[in-house]
């Protein structure tokens, strides 16, 4: 079961997010979803860090989900998805929806102040225009790691699709 909490992390989770990104972490604004006993599986990220755009508003950190949809890309399911993109006018139309959806959550939950520095530093376009996973053209699938994340804190239909065939959220408990 996933917990949407969209709250800054506590000790543990800090603790439990070193330990699963194997580093410090950088750039988090919260723990966007997590598992009933509260460990950290997505993280809200920075617009962005180091002075630089950060590619993905949601991160996925949970070591489990992140060994299964590394195995799910590795049979090739990607190149699939990306063929039905091309002869399913819906299925094109669902997933670029989960794009204006994410573009449109990065950008609201920016502050103000955030904003301002992204059009100081001159990349309005890159986090108004890129979507899941930073990736610009919206009829390719680049990476199934950020689909899931914006599918566990949003709506996403190559998430959706992850769940339905491949029981994804089986690693959940």
């Amino acid at each position: 079961m996933v917990i949407r909490t969209d709250q800054a992390p506590d000790e543990r989770q800090l603790a439990i997010i070193t330990q699963q990104l194997g580093r410090a972490p950088r750039g988090i604004e919260a723990v966007a979803a997590t598992d009933t006993q509260g460990t950290p599986l997505v993280l809200r990220m920075s617009p962005i860090v180091d002075g630089k755009p950060f590619p993905t508003l949601y991160w996925l950190c949970s070591d489990l989900l992140k060994s299964e949809i590394s195995r799910i890309e590795a049979v090739g399911v990607i190149k699939s998805l990306e063929q039905r993109l091309q002869e399913e006018p819906d299925f094109l139309a669902a997933y670029q929806q989960s794009h204006r959806d994410y573009v449109d959550a990065r950008w609201r939950f920016m502050s103000e102040a955030q904003r301002e520095e992204v059009a100081r530093l001159g990349y309005t376009d890159v986090l108004t225009e890129r979507g899941v996973g930073g990736i610009s053209n919206w009829q390719q699938v680049r990476c199934l790691h950020t689909q899931y994340a914006h599918h566990l804190c949003g709506n996403n239909v190559i998430g959706q699709w992850m769940d339905e065939h491949s029981d994804v959220q089986r690693c959940l408990g």
